[in-house]
């Protein structure tokens, strides 16, 4: 009589292939976002595997954000924590233009189940949706509930940007600033940049910080910028020739005028070291 325990066992060669396919990046992060459904999470998220769970589905969060490219926004994880975020914000015109506002995100420990994530900007920001005490952003304005597998943190990234294009006065937490852009525009704006030259005054003060992820800025440095910003202007000096129009790789400059969201373009002139002149064609 054969023994039917060896009618269940396989070769070595046999077992491997009943194992699946390693999936790709995309597809784990995809599936990351789906870890955390309501069979396995309480109304707290404190299952055993809440903190398994929750890392994954913020590195599915933050790959996110990197497909999004937000324009004038820059955000990255805390290398101590993940539910600490830490950004920075570029305004290019409106009221607030040429602000540049560090912030940071903070995000409840049961989330996705849990309150809408914090914005908490480093210095007081002047502004009808901005806490004069705390310097906390009013996100309820934008969502008043936090809905899993439908607002995501880059949403919320979006937001912050948007309230300093399109002013609020629903609901604000710096009543002044409200009543000010309400009844005086002009001196609105003229606190307004007020609040932007006191941020750019700031802004290289913050220097050591024990996260090594903090976005930090230091001033301009010859020895250190200097090379970096002469490679961008030489432009098309280096780069290969394209094999199909026959034109050079990079042999255009692109910048963003002074209150303007538009980006130009310019057609550089080809290199040479014994003339001086203009380095682009004219318009």
């Amino acid at each position: 009589m054969s023994d039917p325990l060896s009618k269940m066992m396989t070769s070595p060669d046999a077992m491997s292939k009943m194992l699946p396919a390693v999936p790709d990046m995309d597809t784990q992060l995809a599936l990351a976002a789906k870890m955390i459904d309501k069979k396995t999470a309480t109304h707290k998220g404190s299952h055993s595997y809440g903190s398994y769970f929750l890392e994954y589905s913020l590195m599915a969060e933050f790959n996110l954000l990197l497909k999004q490219k937000l324009p004038g926004i820059y955000c990255i994880p805390s290398a101590k924590s993940s539910l600490t975020w830490y950004g920075v914000l570029f305004i290019r015109q409106g009221a607030y233009q040429e602000g540049v506002f560090r912030f940071t995100v903070q995000i409840p420990e049961n989330y996705p189940d849990g309150d809408v994530p914090k914005v908490v900007f480093d210095n007081a920001v002047f502004h009808p949706s901005v806490d004069p005490n705390t310097h906390s952003l009013n996100v309820k304005q934008g969502f008043h509930k936090w809905k899993r597998n439908v607002n995501h943190i880059w949403q919320l990234l979006l937001y912050t940007r948007r309230v300093f294009y399109k002013i609020d006065l629903t609901n604000p937490l710096n009543v002044e600033a409200a009543s000010l852009y309400e009844r005086d525009i002009e001196q609105f704006q003229v606190r307004a940049k007020s609040c932007v030259t006191d941020w750019k005054e700031q802004l290289y003060l913050a220097k050591d910080h024990p996260d090594p992820h903090y976005l930090t800025f230091s001033s301009f440095q010859e020895q250190i910028h200097g090379p970096v910003r002469d490679k961008m202007k030489r432009g098309a000096e280096g780069h290969s020739r394209d094999e199909e129009g026959g034109g050079v790789v990079g042999d255009r400059k692109s910048y963003v005028a002074t209150g303007s969201l538009t980006i130009f373009s310019e057609k550089l002139l080809p290199s040479n070291s014994e003339r001086e002149g203009p380095k682009s064609m004219p318009k």
